[in-house]
């Protein structure tokens, strides 16, 4: 009798344990893809309302801690592999670790829920929304922790699933992204309190009514519909026509100094060809010239040629250096520079604030000098501690234009920083060629939008090859350059006609000539504010024609490979 009876629990342990398995896959594989749904390049956001729902649903059942952790850990770690799979072409161990350290993230997060949920659900309402409150609290806190965590590695906060519902992003602009994160994951709980509810009042007859999940419909329609009025039925007004060129400029060839005359000429006719589109400024992307435009003075002498026959403001992203070269006093800066046609380079730029660690510099070279020998990236950049807008003069306004580089607006601090000095626009210069043709540049996309609605700023993106376009200041992407084929990934340019809502105009950064307030148009005015800070080109470009006979005729060209 005895016997039977333990062979009768090693049975019914022996059944749980294949259940709790099954469960256990079952919910590893549906929550995996629903978080590799939810964010681009895959085109189903609304997955987002119901990512965390499997594992909360599980919480509920109270798995075995072992089992419960190393699922959701498993599932966090194959989604996040999918999500940043094209870091691959830069460093495949730093996409493993980076994949394990988000999954690690989100599996704290899901061990707060484990030991939560199950406690409160059959306790009052109060209780039980307070502990759901607590709990989307600290997935925003989780997330505030990753700008800063290991030099900060923000990427993809739930908030940039909805990059592309303008609908769901308005109320960033009181509370910032977080506001979307915590308005997502507290409908996840909400929701999955709804399906309990559902269940046990088909099983055990009890109240259906639940109060947590009106209330997460309430929060959703007020951060949504609310708030979305702001964004529709506006007067517009033309800002500038921002020329935007796009090289596509291969990576393998792009500090090849084989390759340096052939860039130079690409960057040359396709920049000259959008003269006749009449811009009102061209913008490059990060880092574009295979020389320093600023600390070589043959460089600089051939952008002032080039945006003096151009005949507008250019604006490109490129390497700055200052100090005597080869020397230990020689400092080399990512930067963002501003040409004028008529006063050449201006003397101050913008340098980049945050830099990519192992991409840009090699965190604690002092204390471990070895760790250079894996990271073939020469000496360390410099980063910039200030916003240092640029000023952009033309005939109806003066613009100040605050810039981010590469994956700086993945910072909101950054972006916000630059408006509260003034910045009427955000120009974002990046390279996303780096990382193939895949989800990098949608994912980086979706990061100034957020940066957008929180600033109420337009943002214009301007990338080496990939995403190019402008955003609104309500998140809503007006434009993007493709070709013919509807690709992102092309060479070429075009202008962007960039319109602002009309009651930006009295905002810092946008200041309106008094010809454009009397009524009289647009008329040629020339930029005297800016004589003082300008440098001046005191020196002849005769001989100097890289703009008519192409960059081969460049003989000064000094053939230095600094990256």
């Amino acid at each position: 009798m005895m016997f039977a009876q333990i062979e009768a629990l090693k049975a019914e342990a022996s059944c749980w344990k294949k259940e709790d398995l099954l469960c256990a896959g079952a919910t590893l594989v549906v929550s995996a893809l629903l978080l590799i749904a939810s964010f681009p390049p895959f085109d189903f956001p609304e997955a987002a309302y119901v990512l965390a729902v499997p594992f909360l649903l599980w919480s509920y059942a109270r798995p075995p801690w072992r089992l419960f952790i190393g699922t959701v850990f498993l599932a966090g770690f194959v989604g996040w592999v999918v999500l940043i799979f094209w870091l691959r072409h830069v460093t495949s161990g730093g996409m493993v670790f980076l994949a394990a350290y988000l999954a690690l993230n989100y599996t704290v997060w899901f061990i707060a829920a484990r030991w939560t949920l199950p406690r409160i659900a059959d306790r009052e309402f109060s209780v039980r929304i307070g502990g759901i409150l607590a709990l989307a609290g600290l997935w925003v806190l989780l997330e505030y922790g990753r700008v800063y965590f290991c030099t900060g590695f923000p990427w993809l906060p739930l908030a940039a699933s909805q990059w592309e519902r303008p609908l769901m992003l308005q109320s960033a602009a009181y509370a910032g992204a977080w506001a979307i994160s915590f308005s997502l994951i507290f409908f996840n709980l909400a929701i999955t309190a709804y399906l309990l509810r559902m269940y046990r009042f088909y099983k055990e007859k009890k109240g259906r009514f639940c109060p947590e999940f009106y209330l997460a419909l309430i929060l959703v329609f007020v951060v949504s519909f609310g708030l979305y009025k702001q964004a529709v039925g506006q007067d517009r007004r033309e800002l500038l026509r921002a020329g935007i060129m796009q090289p596509y400029v291969p990576q393998e060839a792009k500090w090849d100094k084989d390759y340096a005359l052939e860039i130079l000429d690409t960057l040359e006719r396709t920049t000259l060809s959008l003269k006749a589109l009449e811009p009102d400024a061209m913008f490059r992307p990060e880092a574009v010239t295979p020389y320093a435009v600023k600390g070589d003075q043959y460089v600089q002498e051939w952008i002032e040629k080039l945006t003096s026959d151009l005949g507008v403001t250019l604006f490109l992203g490129s390497i700055a250096t200052e100090g005597e070269p080869a020397s230990e006093e020689e400092a080399w800066y990512n930067a963002v520079m501003m040409v004028d046609p008529e006063l050449g380079l201006y003397s101050e730029y913008y340098r980049k604030q945050h830099l990519v660690p192992f991409g840009e510099y090699v965190p604690f070279r002092r204390f471990f000098p070895w760790a250079a020998k894996f990271v073939p990236i020469g000496e360390d950049f410099i980063p910039g501690e200030t916003p240092s807008l640029l000023p952009l003069s033309l005939p109806h306004l003066r613009l100040e234009v605050g810039s981010l580089i590469c994956f700086e607006d993945v910072f909101p601090s950054l972006a916000r920083k630059s408006v509260k000095e003034g910045a009427g626009i955000l120009y974002v210069s990046t390279n996303n060629a780096w990382y193939g043709e895949e989800g990098s540049a949608y994912q980086h996309a979706a990061h100034s939008v957020l940066r957008a609605v929180e600033t109420r700023r337009v943002v214009l993106r301007v990338g080496n090859g990939g995403w190019s376009g402008w955003i609104d200041e309500y998140g809503i992407i007006r434009n993007v350059y493709v070709d013919s084929e509807d690709s992102i990934y092309a060479r070429g340019g075009t202008v962007f006609e960039i319109c602002i809502h009309t009651r930006a105009s009295a905002r810092p950064g946008l200041r309106r000539r008094a010809a454009e307030r009397a009524g009289a148009g647009r008329r040629p005015v020339r930029a005297r504010c800016l004589a003082g800070v300008f440098q001046r080109r005191n020196r002849r470009l005769q001989g100097f024609a890289l703009c008519g006979t192409g960059a081969q005729d460049y003989p000064a060209l000094r053939r230095r490979r600094y990256r």
